[in-house]
């Protein structure tokens, strides 16, 4: 793979793809890490330490896709299913080794210190994942007052619930950590919007770059594909097979070499701004209402905003970004004319069609190799669809239909 990024950057640019399953709410992940790297500090902790932290804050949710749990998340302080979503944290994580000392502070980020202290855990490791869960249950007790700006004349209120909470949840150091930090006005003024893009911009800049392999971004993308692929039986194993179908297309058509990296990224990845569709909308087996649509039709947007911070991305966000764009200019959400879209996002654009047409749905199974082509002839024929790809298309059928959904076995 001949292209590369910052896996910092990378992780940053993520952070907001799990931030949008918050849908009103899009910045709790950074909130979580900026409160336990204050903390950190109050803690003397080193600063690799104190870095660590904040990406750990920021990563934590990455279990969570679905926008129900969420609400279980942010609106009670214990929910009885909140173990769940730290397994599938820690299951993605474990083996991926720029990340993996995050694993099993996400596994226990929900676990009460009284069940912690008595595991005998690594200490380092009871600490991580015990502030977490501290900054996070903070974030829960602040949330009803983010959007009205009245957090500050709730403070004590949030101290006095944590402090209750000492030696039960929370370990006692930790709590008299956060009672250090969260005295100042400034603590909870670093939560704010505009203060939360500062943090980060300075975060960025005193951290050493982390260069990330071209095998580590393509490990990352998939990570990413499965948390969105498993925000609804709809959507299972789809940006997998988007991504071999792009890939496939891409080799069959001539795209350089160079590409065929990234355009399976842009498909494992294409759709992350579906994070922030609410599951009732992304989970309907019947047609959209125009609210509906309208919701469901800016996860592409989404999706080239997120890509777009990673440098060396450029044009992985943009293929990705213009995946629902139409060669005549009636796609969403630029409405860019076919003539200035790059083959590989109309590559990507037919992938996801063909991907989606033949991939089984709970409300039915997915078509035959023979009426999927011919769904493709009509769009063809109606000028949604490229006369090339749609031949290509054609000439590995077979091949395509394998791609599109891995394990089949072709007719």
């Amino acid at each position: 793979m001949n292209f590369h990024a910052d896996l910092h950057h990378v992780i940053y640019a993520l952070s907001d793809a799990l931030d949008l399953v918050g849908v009103d709410d899009v910045a709790h992940g950074k909130r979580v890490g900026i409160m336990a790297a204050e903390c950190g500090k109050v803690l003397g902790l080193p600063q690799a330490e104190i870095e660590f932290l904040f990406e750990l804050g920021m990563l934590h949710d990455i279990g969570v896709s679905s926008t129900q749990t969420h609400h279980h998340l942010v609106a009670e302080f214990d929910w009885g299913g909140s173990q769940q979503h730290t397994i599938v944290g820690h299951d993605l994580l474990k083996d991926f080794a720029p990340l993996a000392d995050m694993a099993l502070p996400i596994r226990y980020h929900h676990t009460k210190w009284s069940t912690l202290s008595k595991d005998k855990l690594d200490p380092v490791l009871a600490r991580r994942a015990n502030l977490i869960f501290l900054a996070d249950r903070v974030d829960t007790l602040a949330a009803p007052y983010y959007s009205d700006n009245t957090v500050l004349l709730h403070v004590a209120e949030i101290r006095a619930e944590i402090q209750r909470r000492v030696d039960s949840y929370f370990s006692p150091e930790l709590v008299d950590a956060f009672m250090v930090a969260s005295r100042t006005e400034a603590f909870w003024l670093l939560l704010e919007p505009r203060s939360i893009q500062s943090y980060l911009q300075e975060r960025l800049a005193q951290t050493a770059r982390a260069r990330a392999s071209g095998s580590e971004l393509k490990q990352v993308a998939h990570l990413f594909a499965q948390i969105v692929d498993a925000k609804s039986p709809f959507t299972a194993q789809h940006s997998q097979g988007v991504a071999n179908l792009a890939r496939l297309l891409a080799e069959k058509m001539g795209v350089a070499p160079a590409n065929f990296d990234k355009i399976e990224i842009a498909g494992l990845l294409h759709d992350l701004g579906k994070l922030r569709v609410p599951d009732e909308i992304l989970d309907k087996p019947f047609p959209l209402d125009e609210r509906e649509r309208k919701i469901i039709n800016a996860h592409s947007f989404e999706t080239f905003q997120i890509l777009h911070g990673i440098k060396g991305f450029e044009e992985v966000s943009a293929w990705a970004g213009y995946h629902h764009e139409e060669p005549g200019g009636g796609g969403y959400p630029f409405h860019v004319l076919g003539e200035n879209l790059p083959l590989e996002a109309r590559i990507l654009r037919v992938a996801d069609i063909f991907q989606a047409m033949v991939q089984d749905r709970p409300y039915r199974a997915g078509l035959s190799k023979e009426a999927v082509l011919e769904f493709m002839h009509d769009l063809r024929d109606r000028g949604l669809v490229e006369p090339e790809i749609y031949a290509t298309l054609v000439a590995c059928a077979d091949a395509a239909m394998v791609a599109a959904r891995p394990g089949l076995i072709a007719a």
